[in-house]
């Protein structure tokens, strides 16, 4: 019997998943408007794992009790939790929509199939009852922890949660706050004055509606980088946590007689990937650098990666910096990027130090990566801060001390 069960569920999966979009879409439809009961079955039938609701969530004893949810970009409402467990009386949980097992999976705590996440009902119940016993809870991206819950908006959410005496703030990562017409207009390189791009209309939508909907929560709100506070003026900057020890390295960069120039093209139209290759492609055809595109390697293995490099080309148009820039940085390798000096200049009121990312543009990255390879003692140098200011900024320390006000609790860490 279980062998055919088995079999039969393995038949289901593989007839869903060689459908055409459209008619997964319709699958998907009536899975998530049957009866919750049958829905969930067949989903379980038609999806497999993708499909099976996790274990309960465990609230944690602790006088505070810290709950961030459901984004997990880049692994940071995992690192976030860990920083404020750093804080005296706190612990905390991170919960993540995840997709099926991939290479690019990030620390959680808790971690619900992305299927369960959106269109489970009795999951979502089960999880509502459980979020209410948390005393503080960090909704990351203005998503939703329960999307068929209620209206299925975040701030809705957040009132009803602060009825129940839970403490709420948002944090926010970047697109679903940065306008992209105050970007333009600010920024000569910025992607959102690319005509090609259609998703800047509903950026500029999503930017606007959850913008309002911030400031008519009065809820606390946290930005992961300092650009955001151009979007969001009255938050708190929450910055970024990487490992240090994770991509430490004694190898110092550009001892080789042509270095390796390693970019990480992530979202390509972000990162000015096209802007910037001709560039690299010019002079690696003159002999003077390497360059490595990384593209669809697994985050556990991007450590070796940056290790291996002499410089590490982040983003030319956004003009901020953020996690992949901080992991470069804690490896000691030679970080170039535009960054902008509101940037520069929040970090350094915050915190006394100044960025250690050689600063350059689309149009002056020729000349920065000559001037560096002309002096690469003094490219050394800069290299070197980097561990020390993602020690300092960027450990979890400072990001405990950040959630410190929200928790009610000392900035003892």
């Amino acid at each position: 019997m279980a062998t055919a069960r088995g079999a039969l569920v393995r038949g289901a999966v593989g007839l869903y998943q060689r459908m055409p979009a459209r008619g997964r879409r319709a699958v998907t439809w009536l899975m998530e408007h049957l009866p919750a009961a049958i829905g969930e079955h067949l989903a379980v039938l038609v999806l497999g794992t993708a499909a099976r609701r996790p274990g309960p969530l465990q609230v944690p004893r602790a006088d505070v009790r810290l709950y961030i949810a459901p984004a997990n970009y880049a692994g940071q409402g995992y690192r976030w939790a860990r920083a404020a467990e750093r804080l005296p009386g706190v612990a905390a949980v991170n919960m993540a929509a995840v997709l099926p097992a991939g290479g690019f999976a990030f620390p959680v705590d808790y971690a619900v199939p992305q299927f369960v996440y959106s269109s489970s009902r009795s999951w979502q119940q089960e999880q509502r009852r459980a979020v209410e016993r948390f005393s503080h809870v960090l909704i990351e991206a203005c998503r939703p922890l329960f999307p068929r819950s209620g209206d299925g908006s975040a701030f809705s959410e957040a009132r009803d949660l602060a009825s129940h005496g839970v403490s709420v703030a948002m944090v926010c990562h970047g697109s679903e706050v940065r306008l992209p017409s105050r970007h333009a207009a600010a920024a000569p390189w910025s992607p959102f004055r690319d005509d090609g791009w259609k998703d800047v209309p509903a950026l500029e939508a999503l930017a606007r509606r959850n913008r309002e909907g911030l400031e008519a929560s009065g809820l606390p709100v946290f930005v992961s980088t300092p650009d955001l506070l151009l979007d969001v003026p009255w938050a708190t900057w929450l910055p970024v946590v990487v490992e240090p020890a994770v991509w430490a390295t004694d190898e110092p960069p550009l001892e080789r007689p042509v270095p390796v120039v390693v970019h990480v093209p992530s979202s390509g139209v972000i990162k000015g990937t096209s802007l910037i290759e001709p560039v690299l492609a010019d002079l690696e055809s003159r002999g003077l650098i390497e360059y490595r595109a990384v593209h669809g390697v697994p985050s556990a293995e991007m450590p070796a990666i940056y290790r291996g490099a002499d410089i590490v080309l982040d983003q030319f148009r956004i003009g901020s910096y953020g996690v992949a820039a901080c992991e470069a940085m804690a490896a000691g390798r030679v970080v170039v990027s535009h960054v902008d000096e509101q940037v520069r200049g929040h970090v350094r009121g915050v915190t006394g130090g100044e960025v250690p990312i050689v600063e350059a543009t689309v149009e002056t990255l020729e000349g920065v990566i000559l001037g560096l390879l002309e002096d690469r003692e003094g490219a050394r140098e800069v290299a070197a801060r980097g561990p020390g200011f993602v020690r300092d900024v960027h450990d979890g320390r400072a990001s405990a001390r950040a959630l410190a006000g929200f928790l009610g609790v000392p900035a003892q860490v």
